[in-house]
């Protein structure tokens, strides 16, 4: 019974969905509870019950009158109009049964409404209103989660902003590497002589154990390159959102480009995504222009990776590889590149398709010195590139073409 009432509960919570009241899963537990909880008898007192735990204004509260006449008709005692119910309201004396017989006569009663609420949400295989035959199988997802599977050229200004708190979710961790720090340990190819020393004052100046220095891991940095060209520019505020949102991206480096390299990075200390975005836009006065990839990575290369900033990093490249230069210079940038990064990742939204080929003069250019070419087109496909990132292999040249 009570896995019955449960989906019942979810099924008249998505009846309600779908008239436009914020009914989610929560308050259609809360619903189920009350029902086992009061055990109405009538129509009207399993009104009090939806009353009580589907709404929170008084505007919601005369729609969900409405609907629940037009689900239960004017057998449950209300007129399609909204009216209150013309059912008895039993007092809380009145509720409780004096003998055994009452209990069994309000057990009854109450088998009998679960009954007729079967009824009015499921009419059957036989029933002839298709939006009738979908309540048995609610969809009980936030908007957000249902927004997650749709492209993010796709998605609105305010769309894009639901996704926030589930790209909260995501960590952008990169693999570690070997610091020439060390720090005192047990093993370890080198004595720690002064840790030893200190170690001895406690045994009378006696060395009895030697301590060893084990270096030291540490994360390795991550450089993002964004495209905003006029092609680029629903993908980048969603990466630009992600790094603001996800754990491992607010210390990433990151710099936009289209026909000119700009520092991003001060940009996402702001205190929420959309402030990010905006204050991204008045920093690269480049949004939405051409795309210029072979000299955004030369000048990466002479002001930034020759000062060590891409030495031994993760290097996230999101563009869809349109250039409108010679792409001899992107295939010399990615070579000097590639030298000094760890690895090379690609986020190019039109590898979505399984007949993408790297045609595009850049696109074509660079293919080979990436490690991974991922989409990156939909909030359920950034795990491919959150495994990308992490992933502690150099795999560029698997990727590179035969000669």
């Amino acid at each position: 019974m009570a896995d019955d009432l449960a989906a019942l509960a979810a099924g008249f919570g998505a009846v309600l969905r779908r008239a436009g009241l914020p009914v989610g899963p929560g308050r259609s537990e809360r619903f189920a509870a009350a029902v086992t909880l009061a055990r109405p008898a009538n129509p009207a007192e399993l009104l009090n019950c939806a009353l009580a735990t589907l709404v929170s204004s008084k505007e919601q509260g005369e729609l969900l009158r409405t609907i629940f006449a037009g689900v239960f008709g004017p057998a449950a005692g209300l007129e399609p109009d909204g009216d209150a119910p013309r059912g008895p309201d039993r007092s809380a004396a009145q509720r409780r049964a004096e003998s055994p017989a009452d209990a069994a006569d309000l057990a009854r009663a109450h088998a009998l409404m679960v009954e007729s609420v079967r009824a009015a949400l499921d009419p059957g295989p036989d029933g002839e209103d298709g939006a009738d035959q979908e309540i048995s199988r609610p969809y009980l997802g936030s908007p957000a989660e249902r927004l997650a599977g749709t492209d993010f050229a796709e998605l609105s200004d305010s769309e894009l902003a639901e996704l926030a708190d589930l790209m909260r979710r995501i960590t952008l961790a990169v693999p570690p590497r070997r610091s020439r720090r060390h720090r005192p340990g047990s093993g370890g190819r080198h004595i720690d002589m002064r840790a030893s020393l200190r170690r001895a004052r406690r045994t009378g100046g006696d060395v009895f154990r030697l301590i060893g220095g084990v270096p030291v891991s540490r994360p390795r940095r991550l450089v993002v390159l964004c495209d905003i060209s006029g092609s680029m520019e629903p993908y980048a505020r969603a990466m630009i959102q992600l790094l603001y949102c996800a754990a491992g991206g607010a210390g990433a480096e990151v710099f936009s480009f289209a026909t000119r390299l700009t520092r991003l990075t001060p940009a996402l200390a702001r205190s929420s995504p959309a402030a990010a975005l905006q204050e991204a836009g008045h920093a690269a006065p480049d949004w939405l222009g051409g795309t210029r990839l072979g000299a955004a990575l030369k000048q990466f290369n002479d002001d930034f990776g020759r000062r060590g900033l891409a030495r031994g990093a993760v290097v996230l490249i999101i563009s869809d590889g349109w250039d409108t230069g010679d792409p001899a210079v992107v295939r010399h940038e990615m070579e000097r590149l590639s030298l000094v990064a760890f690895r090379i990742v690609w986020v190019n939204p039109r590898t979505k398709s399984a007949a993408y080929e790297p045609l595009a003069g850049g696109m074509a250019a660079a293919w080979p010195f990436c490690d991974a070419v991922v989409s990156g087109h939909t909030l359920n496909a950034l795990q491919d590139l959150t495994a990308a990132l992490a992933d502690p292999v150099r795999r560029r040249a698997e990727l590179r073409p035969a000669a």
